[in-house]
């Protein structure tokens, strides 16, 4: 097929794009990063630079593929940063309008699918219960255009064309820029993520929610999370990553610091233990079964890395 994948430089495209290669797939690949680009293009993609708010370039472009994969998004650079006033507005506009313009255009230029990026922890607190695809999602002020962006994929879907939403859990992998600033956190003894230590956390490697990219070409259409088989308890979460790191088990955040961070903390504060057996049941697993094995995974890679 040919697919036409934004965000494809970001943690998540850049691993998808040579999966998709790989399996014999012709990839126009989106991205903002130059040096990202040149990468992708070695591995095969066709790359190019867009303007995904000019209607008519994108709707241009996008004609005559098979599948949109929409990976976009615009993250704040550090997670200091995503607690500062607007710091999610470039993000917001990505996925309202951009998400908006890329169906439209989709629908338009006779493509037959539509994969859209998600954000799995929007969903209520559950305490101790499963969180499946049916559970009432209640986005804060900082991310409530997760829902614009699906609404985008649904829309897409009501001409009696395939849809699929992928709500991703909390990433976590070895070129996390977040990863970097919760191990200088965690140093300091100090918890990087607020919640009771009993509350649930459900996460997922960057390398496996590539494979739920490529898996999506293939289930039925629906809303999807993509996340590790087993949620961790954040004293567990965090014990996995001191552990990986060998650094001390750290104590929770303060309550007041939970407060202090506003709408996303009472978002990451949540118990979410997540269900992934959705899309299992459509014939995809993760690398990883838990955190665990993954942050182990993530630390050896770093460690590699620094090596080379």
């Amino acid at each position: 097929m040919r697919i036409f994948v934004t965000g494809a430089t970001g943690v998540v495209g850049r691993r998808a794009v040579p999966l998709l290669i790989s399996r014999g797939h012709q990839v126009t690949a989106v991205g903002r990063n130059p040096g990202g680009r040149a990468a992708l293009e070695k591995a095969g993609a066709t790359t190019i630079g867009l303007d995904l708010f000019d209607a008519d370039a994108v709707r241009r472009t996008v004609a005559g593929h098979d599948v949109v994969v929409n990976l976009a998004t615009h993250m704040p650079p550090t997670s200091f940063r995503m607690l500062l006033p607007g710091a999610w507005r470039e993000n917001d506009r990505v996925r309202r309008e951009g998400s908006a313009i890329l169906a439209d255009a989709a629908a338009a230029g006779g493509v037959k699918r539509f994969v859209q990026e998600s954000f799995a922890p929007i969903y209520e607190d559950a305490g101790d219960r499963w969180i499946d695809e049916r559970a009432p999602a209640r986005p804060v002020s900082y991310n409530r255009t997760v829902l614009d962006a699906e609404r985008s994929a649904e829309r897409f879907g009501r001409e009696g064309k395939d849809w699929v939403v992928l709500r991703f859990a909390a990433f976590y992998g070895p070129d996390s820029r977040v990863l970097a600033d919760m191990l200088k956190l965690m140093a300091r003894g100090i918890a990087p993520i607020p919640g009771r230590p009993d509350a649930w956390l459900s996460s997922v490697s960057h390398d496996d929610a590539a494979t739920a990219v490529v898996a999506a070409l293939g289930v039925p259409s629906g809303i999807y999370n993509v996340c590790d088989d087993e949620p961790l308890t954040r004293r567990d979460y965090f014990a996995a990553i001191a552990d990986a790191f060998a650094l001390p088990h750290p104590r929770p955040m303060p309550a007041l610091a939970t407060k202090l961070m506003g709408s996303p903390g009472e978002l990451l504060s949540r118990s979410l233990r997540m269900s992934n057996e959705k899309l299992r049941r459509s014939g995809w697993s993760p690398r990883y079964p838990s955190a665990r094995e993954g942050y182990r995974a993530v630390a050896a890679e770093m460690g590699r890395l620094r090596a080379a």
